[in-house]
């Protein structure tokens, strides 16, 4: 496969059948039968196997006599990657929101198309990665201060009524109990039967906080030492069958809360991972990139390796930069079915 690195045919192959745009810039896929090079993620019709070559970039499929694909413009991407994180560095250094359109034309792009980039990129609007930097900076300010309100003013908040709306549904927990480690809170738990396996699921009446297959009880009283742990009566049946449906047709879990801790970094993957759309998946690079911390990728492994509810958190749509399935808490067998019901769902 000419010039292309750490990837071989096999897994650009499945990429492009999967559209996977976090392969976009990593190499091309040139279609002899046309004489068009495509993004991986391409939505154009996929070519016969046979008349497919892959190159490292456009120039090399250039080089062979092919020409970009219109509709896709795979020689934009390099431009696009760019553009974004520009974008990023200049919203981190910002202490004020910045308007979209200031963005834009920093890079050279309207506002809608750069919007879109942006989204494509990161799984982010600019207005949306702002505000998930400044929830990520109250959550460090908050471990390094003494009180709540220091570090509502330390992360860059006008006012603490600011600061709480933009948490809300956040956190959980209010931010002086996640500062004392959630104790006292009353937890929740019930086992329930899947296609996957036996599935432990724990909550708070702020939402799940543990999700898991194959696991006992007993793991949540080390997980959560100061907490009061209660198994679940008949009355949160419903609540259980609707974990179960979410796991047995994985989609985007929206209409179930999830009340989950870890470090700054960690819930800032945990929500990047939250936002890519199901049948879609990212390389750990991808993720880095969009949290703005593109050197952190193996951190981004760690960080996805710590999720703590499986599937709610879909850190099975993150795969490693090489294309490859990566590790998976529960072992791979889980992951490569929960990618594959997420695909026959997509539209």
């Amino acid at each position: 496969m000419s010039g292309l690195i750490d990837l071989d045919e096999d897994a650009a192959w499945a990429a492009v059948l999967r559209r996977d745009r976090s392969h976009d810039g990593r190499f091309v896929t040139g279609v002899l039968s046309t004489g068009i090079y495509c993004r991986p993620s391409c939505a154009a019709r996929h070519p016969a196997r046979a008349n497919v070559r892959f190159f490292a970039d456009g120039a090399a499929a250039r080089g062979a006599g092919l020409r970009a694909c219109k509709r896709c413009l795979p020689d934009d991407v390099a431009r696009d990657e760019t553009a974004v994180l520009a974008a990023i560095r200049a919203i981190r250094a910002s202490e004020e929101p910045m308007a979209l359109a200031s963005l834009a034309a920093d890079c050279g792009y309207s506002p809608a198309h750069f919007q879109r980039v942006f989204t494509r990129h990161t799984g982010l609007s600019p207005s949306a990665y702002a505000r998930a930097l400044r929830t990520e900076r109250a959550r460090e300010a908050l471990s390094g201060s003494e009180r709540v309100v220091d570090a509502i003013y330390e992360a860059g908040f006008s006012a603490p009524s600011r600061f709480y709306d933009t948490m809300k549904g956040r956190m959980g927990m209010e931010p002086s109990v996640w500062k004392n480690g959630g104790q006292g809170v009353l937890i929740h738990w019930s086992h329930a039967a899947t296609s996957l396996g036996r599935m432990l699921v724990a909550w708070t009446d702020k939402g799940v906080c543990r999700l898991s297959f194959e696991e006992e009880a007993e793991a949540l009283a080390r997980r959560f030492p100061g907490a009061e742990l209660k198994p679940a009566g008949d009355e949160a049946a419903q609540f259980v069958a609707a974990i179960v449906a979410e796991v047995e047709s994985p989609r985007t879990g929206a209409a179930i809360p999830v009340d989950v801790r870890g470090t700054a970094f960690q819930e800032a993957v945990w929500k990047a991972l939250s936002d890519i759309p199901p049948g879609e998946t990212r390389s750990y690079a991808q993720i880095a990139a969009g949290i703005g911390k593109p050197a952190a990728v193996r951190a981004v492994g760690s960080a996805c390796g710590a999720n703590p509810v499986a599937v709610l958190i879909p850190c099975h749509r993150a795969l490693r930069t090489d294309g490859t399935l990566g590790g998976y808490a529960y072992g791979l067998g889980i992951k490569t079915e929960l990618l594959k019901r997420e695909a026959d769902c997509s539209p």
